[in-house]
């Protein structure tokens, strides 16, 4: 009776022992191998991330007799496009599928996608329905709004391979800048050349070629190649996420009169808000003129660029549309 006592705590201490080994013992998988920290489940490779594309603008979207009219808010071409008309009748049946349960389906036979203004409505084209009532299957495949798969990505172009280093020499760009009014800087769509799939790409979600601003051009392209991008909490600002990275953007806007050289208030207002931001790089887009010290601030801090005017054509070429 006297050992009963040592014996039960010995072998409490021994239970114990025993469970906090068995809860430190790696798993064991298939064939015997220990399991290491972390390999629990296969990691998505690149290219089984969901790639995410924009959609263009619905403006409205109503019944008609035998017709769903879905208007988008995109500007039209002066020339009629058959690959912006085929698009946003897909799109147009998309947004039918989504809004189905409350529309008056049973008598329709066609999906109408309109484009313009309400004033200058204009008919892109229509989907035939076989049957009233009954939508096509969803399309599938990649949509004509993600280039991903034939272009390359501008912006993981510029921050690691420096695609901005070698351009013209600074006293012509001095020259420039002292050689422009400040109220003679031309519109964006004069200064760029776009290929056709990028200029129909950033008609698809509502931005005008012809009218553009830098901000627009810039978080357009990342919307084509995948970005997610979101207006930020300060007005010209957005936060472009691809593959859980994400991009803090901020808009340098351009009106006539204002100076065409970037001002360095605004230089040293960005680096705050990026550090601030917490996003892993930085971006600043502008339509006016970079200074030189733009290219030092670049050296010091690789994670920031600048898209400035002159370097905006270069970011058009860095998609490489194949």
């Amino acid at each position: 009776m006297e050992l009963a006592g040592p014996i039960i705590i010995l072998a409490v201490i021994l239970g114990a022992v025993a469970l906090f080994l068995r809860r430190q013992r790696p798993e064991v998988q298939d064939g015997g191998a220990p399991a290491r920290p972390g390999r629990g489940r296969k990691q998505p490779e690149p290219d089984e991330i969901d790639v995410v594309h924009p959609r263009p603008p619905v403006a409205e979207m109503h019944v008609v007799g035998e017709e769903a009219r879905v208007r988008f808010s995109v500007p039209v071409p002066d020339d009629p496009d058959p690959v912006l008309a085929e698009l946003l009748v897909n799109e147009a049946v998309e947004v039918v599928r989504e809004k189905r349960h409350t529309l008056p389906m049973s008598d329709v036979t066609a999906v109408v996608a309109i484009a313009g203004s309400t004033e200058n409505p204009v008919t892109m084209g229509r989907a035939s329905l076989a049957t009233p009532g009954e939508l096509p299957p969803p399309m599938t495949g990649a949509s004509m709004l993600n280039l991903t798969s034939i272009a390359t990505d501008p912006l993981e172009r510029s921050f690691l391979d420096h695609a901005y280093d070698a351009e013209a020499k600074p006293d012509m760009h001095v020259e420039t800048v002292a050689r422009v009014p400040e109220d003679a800087l031309e519109r964006v769509g004069s200064l760029v050349r776009l290929p056709k799939a990028v200029d129909l790409g950033l008609r698809a979600q509502g931005i005008d070629p012809e009218k553009m601003s830098a901000g627009q051009l810039v978080t357009g392209m990342l919307g084509l190649v995948g970005y997610q991008v979101t207006p930020g909490l300060a007005g010209g600002t957005y936060t472009a996420t691809k593959a859980g990275a994400s991009t803090f953007i901020r808009e340098d806007s351009y009106a006539p009169g204002d100076h065409p050289e970037i001002s360095q208030e605004d230089l040293r207002r960005f680096l705050f808000e990026f550090q601030a931001s917490g996003a892993e790089r930085g971006m600043y887009v502008s339509e006016k003129y970079g200074p030189f010290d733009i290219y030092d601030m670049e050296r010091r801090e690789p994670r920031i660029r600048f898209i400035t005017r002159e370097r905006l054509q270069k970011f058009v070429e860095a998609v490489s549309l194949g």
